[in-house]
Parts: C-alpha cells; structure tokens; sequence
C-alpha cells in the first residue's frame, strides 16, 4: 500500500497523441524557462480557443491521464495567474475550460491543490524504492534544487506514512472484541510510520533555503480566497457564468494524513474558525481520500485505550510523535514564512506575507493544532 500516494505511479506524459495534448504538456514541461523570460502571458494569449483541449482524455475517461492533464493545467494556469509582478484576475478561456473540466471529472476545485502539486507530481529515477535519493518532479514553475527538494520531501512523508495509514484504517474497524495485543500492534506501526515521517521532515532545510522558498517558490501556490492581492476573486473566462470564483491555495493542510491520524486516535479541534477551515480543506482532497477519513473518525480507538493501562503508553508515544510533527511544522512556518515576510521580494510574492498559501493566519493555526494534540 502507498498510503495516499497513488497506487501506480504518476504518469509523465499521455498515451493519445494530439496536437492539443502535445502542446499541453510541452507549454507545461516549458514553464521554468517562460516565466523566467517573462513570456508565460504571451504564450497563453497566443492559443486559440481548443489548442490545450482534453477531450480525447474526458472521452476515454482514464483517470490516470486526466490526473496529469490536471497537474499540467493547473501549473500552467497559476503561473499565468502568478507569475507576473501582479497577479491576473482573469484566465483565457484556453485553460479555463479545460480546467473547470478535468477538475469536475476528478471531484476537486480548479486550483492547484496538494493532489496535483504533490501526490501525482513525481516519478522514480530508478527502479528501487521511494525515497528522496530516488525521487523527482515532473512539474515545476521556477525549478531549481530548493523547489524540488520542498515537493519531494512532501512525497516522501506521503510514502513514509502509508504504514500508519493501513495500521489506522484497521484500527478504525477495532471494538470491544479486538484483543489489546492486536492494539498495540497497530499503535506500535502508527508509531514506527510517524518517527520515519519525522525523520524525513527534519532534512527540510538541508536543501531547501528558506529566502528561496519564501521568495521563489511559495508566491506560485496562493489561490484567491483570502488573497488581498485577488481580493475579487478569479474570473474563469466563459466558465460559471463569468463571476469571479474563490478557491483556497495549496497547502499542506490538503494532506489526509494527519487528518486521518486525528480521525482514529481521537484528536478533536474545537468548533472555531480553524475547524471550519480544517473541514473546507477537504473540498481539495481526492473523494476517495475524503472519504476514507470519515471512514476512520468513526473509530472508538480512544475509548479501548483508555479502558486499558496497558495501551496507553504506546497510544501516547502515537500522539508525541504527532505532536513533535506539527512542532516542527510550526517551526518552520517561523523559518520559512514569517521571518522572510520581513524582506523585499522583487519577483512579486502573488499573496499575502501575514498569511499562509491556503489564505489563513498560519502561525495562530499551527500553535493551536499544536496545544490540541498535547
């Protein structure tokens, strides 16, 4: 099992060849050299009404190909969006209609989430394991050393957790019946899974720098809710009836992992403005994924653990190493983010400095994550 990632790895390009679907993924493999000359605007303008259309891919419905029409129109569409030193309130046609279209077929919002930026975004060098000496991106916007490593430790954690991701959706399915040694087992792999995750989280700044990240990489995955610079919204041209639309940025919180963790170990978020939000991210997430962490919150894990003195140590050494996951995860939101909106970014940062990709205050977000775990 894969965890979330998904069972066969992301295609890099399609079976069908079309002039429409060539030129798709050439304008999208194209994208570090035509925002670096400043040409992205101009390309995009430049195509008439059907050249990127997917029709062929709606067509024979292969979900794995509409999964990387997605990925490609998605980074096509926010770097025409973001990509200048103001962002674009309007998106030609040309990408819009594709986009609305894809996204329907797969269930999420058009706007560049987490599926498409991260879990469908990668292939192996070679035929060994996944890990980040054997991982790269098919996608990039600027490209470079810091914005491959950001993305493919993302993967990485995403393949490290699929062991706590099995071991939660069997512990969703315990009850009063399941023997304690059967438990603890399960527990003990949520907790070998996360210390794997963690590890892989720490390398985050080996390769990744963060003035890159802040000025380099971040300003291309902001959406328009919340964003004071898209304070209107998004017009998809000729699509929902033209009136501008609001979506929320790319951003870890689209990850189903810890949402799944919460799920099965019991870990409530009080009824707020950050449990809404934490809710609205599922809007983003895969149905399947949705679906499985309804699936788990049912589970009456918590109830078992505390009836049993022997559980709850290893139930706890689950929690800690969730807790040390979102600690860290404060931390660099502290490293990556808020120091470095103290700076001057000339390449346009496509967003607020205050607040995170997804258009949220983060720092106030993490810290009650955080405090609710423990």
């Amino acid at each position: 099992m894969k965890g979330f990632l998904p069972e066969k790895s992301p295609l890099k390009e399609y079976s069908i060849n079309s002039s429409s679907l060539n030129r798709l993924q050439e304008i999208a493999s194209n994208l570090p050299k035509l925002l670096l000359t400043g040409r992205v605007q101009s390309t995009v303008e430049s195509l008439k009404k059907d050249d990127l259309s997917i029709q062929e891919l709606l067509t024979t419905k292969n979900e794995r190909e509409l999964r990387l029409a997605m990925v490609h129109l998605s980074f096509i569409a926010h770097a025409y969006i973001l990509g200048g030193i103001k962002p674009n309130s309007k998106l030609p046609e040309v990408v819009a209609a594709p986009w609305v279209r894809v996204s329907e077929f797969l269930g999420r919002p058009p706007v560049l989430s987490y599926a498409s930026y991260c879990l469908d975004n990668w292939f192996l060098l070679e035929d060994e394991p996944l890990s980040l000496e054997n991982v790269a991106l098919i996608n990039n916007f600027l490209g470079g050393l810091d914005e491959d490593w950001f993305v493919t430790i993302h993967v990485c954690i995403e393949g490290a957790a699929s062991g706590a991701i099995e071991a939660a959706d069997k512990l969703s399915q315990c009850d009063d019946s399941t023997s304690e040694k059967e438990i603890a087992s399960l527990l003990s792999k949520i907790e070998i899974s996360l210390q794997e995750v963690n590890k892989i989280f720490l390398r985050m700044p080996e390769r990744c720098d963060p003035y890159v990240y802040y000025h380099r990489v971040r300003p291309f995955i902001f959406g328009s809710k919340d964003n004071p610079d898209l304070k209107d919204g998004l017009i998809y041209e000729n699509q929902f009836s033209n009136k501008a639309q609001f979506f929320r940025g790319e951003t870890g919180a689209q990850s189903s992992i810890v949402p799944s963790l919460d799920g099965v170990l019991g870990v409530k978020h009080s009824k707020d403005a950050l449990r809404h939000y934490l809710n609205e991210m599922r809007d983003y997430m895969p149905p399947k994924h949705r679906k499985f962490i309804k699936k788990v919150e049912g589970s009456v894990l918590k109830n078992l653990v505390l009836d049993s003195a022997n559980l709850k140590k290893i139930y706890n050494q689950c929690l800690k190493e969730l807790s040390d996951f979102r600690a860290l995860h404060l931390k660099y939101a502290g490293m990556y983010i808020h120091k470095q909106s103290q700076q001057q970014n000339p390449f346009g940062t496509g967003g607020s400095t205050i607040k995170g990709t997804g258009g949220t205050p983060f720092m106030t977000y993490l810290k009650k994550h955080l405090e609710e775990t423990k």
